[in-house]
């Protein structure tokens, strides 16, 4: 991910990017994500001025699409995302001069965190709750790969590495263990889907999420209302929200939907593509 111009265009350009910055993101993303993207645009330009290479957290989907549409705009920067994996939704991106940053910075670690789940099975949220109530901040972990009875797979920043060997014990009230791994180990399989179509008076999330999770329209407003609901990682704020092609909604417990294509019939309604993550 690079564009490259003069030396010593990188200031200017910096500065000008970040009077744009805020008409680059739209009304829909968080003002959070606005203000981590002028982070990372911030530090590309100290890692350029500086000859250095320099590293995120683990950033969310949303703040790792906008800041890799901005970078892409920088001056001598070059800017790579890694998440341990190619489908890692979780990444950190490395920025520094394009002379600095010659391949890709050892910057991911996995663990494999492994113990009897045959009789009582641990979800996503089970095995995150562990990790943070070792005193760790969500920044500091990527991806959780979900192995069934045989446990979890997680992305982590190297330096946490022995730390969270020592203190994570427990998972629920799953004795476990955790050991490193290289990354080719990694065991993960593209996401399964399903596909299907609904036909709706309006693009409204409530209106064609509840088709989408089947649940009805007042369940799933009650869902909105409970800060359950998201559109692109972002919390729904309003049932009248409006959806747009590519949008992913998700649901605290019911998963993930993404908006497929939309067209208008004769009768003036729109029939969406609705893909349901499994």
């Amino acid at each position: 991910m690079l564009v490259s111009v003069a030396a010593l265009g990188i200031s200017q350009t910096v500065q000008a990017l970040k009077g744009e910055v805020d008409n680059l993101l739209t009304g829909a993303v968080e003002r959070s994500v606005t203000k981590d993207v002028k982070h990372i645009l911030e530090m590309a330009r100290r890692a350029s001025s500086r000859r250095e290479v320099l590293h995120t957290d683990f950033l969310t989907p949303p703040v790792l699409k906008e800041s890799m549409q901005v970078l892409e705009k920088l001056a001598d920067v070059k800017a790579i995302a890694q998440g341990g994996y190619p489908q890692a939704e979780r990444c950190r991106i490395s920025v520094g001069h394009p002379e600095e940053l010659t391949s890709d910075p050892d910057i991911i670690s996995a663990l494999s965190i492994t113990g009897n789940f045959q009789f009582e099975p641990c979800s996503h949220g089970d095995f995150l709750g562990s990790i943070l109530g070792t005193g760790i901040v969500r920044e500091k972990l990527g991806d959780i790969i979900l192995k069934g009875e045989q446990g979890a797979q997680i992305m982590v920043v190297p330096e946490l590495v022995e730390f969270l060997m020592s203190s994570l014990d427990k998972v629920r009230n799953v004795p476990v263990s955790c050991t490193k791994i290289p990354l080719i180990s990694l065991d993960y399989e593209p996401p399964r889907i399903t596909k299907f179509k609904t036909v709706e008076a309006s693009l409204r999330v409530d209106a064609v999420a509840s088709a989408g999770f089947k649940v009805s329209r007042s369940k799933l407003v009650d869902m909105i209302s409970n800060g359950d609901v998201r559109i692109n990682w972002n919390p729904v704020t309003s049932k009248g929200t409006t959806l747009k092609s590519g949008d992913i909604v998700s649901v605290s417990g019911k998963g993930r939907l993404k908006i497929g294509e939309i067209n208008s019939t004769r009768k003036g309604k729109f029939a969406v593509e609705l893909i349901r993550y499994l």
